[in-house]
């Protein structure tokens, strides 16, 4: 096996998969930082096994919420996360971006306010009510 040359630089821990900070953590930041608007995590975990979180956000146009999209696949890779998959950027009414624990939905408001999905996941369920 061959010795890597010596000026090789090794990686920061966030790159190499140990991220420092919660994948929801540097999700809610940069919505806020994009500006997102009416932002609500719900916390899905026993609900579903897709994910563990799912945050639903607005964006003020469709630039706007191809805009947020885009800031929050570089914040997450950035993060250490890698690229998350994302559905619904060519027509940016409603962006889905899957970044495995989390799924983040970001709507135009008019679009958000037809769907309503936040609510649908807030409902209490009851386990195995039979």
């Amino acid at each position: 096996m061959a010795a890597l040359p010596e000026n090789t630089i090794s990686a920061p821990d966030a790159v190499k998969g140990n991220p420092e900070r919660p994948m929801i953590d540097v999700i809610l930041s940069c919505l806020d930082d994009a500006k997102a608007e009416e932002i609500v995590a719900v916390d899905i975990t026993g609900k579903s096994s897709l994910a563990d979180h799912m945050v639903v956000a607005s964006g003020r146009s469709q630039r706007h919420v191809g805009a947020v999209a885009d800031q929050m696949v570089t914040a997450l890779r950035d993060a250490g996360y890698g690229k998350p998959r994302i559905e619904g950027l060519p027509h940016c009414d409603w962006v889905l971006v899957d970044a495995g624990d989390v799924i983040v939905h970001i709507f135009r408001p008019e679009v958000r306010e037809f769907y309503n999905i936040e609510k649908m996941w807030q409902a209490d369920f009851a386990a195995d009510a039979h």
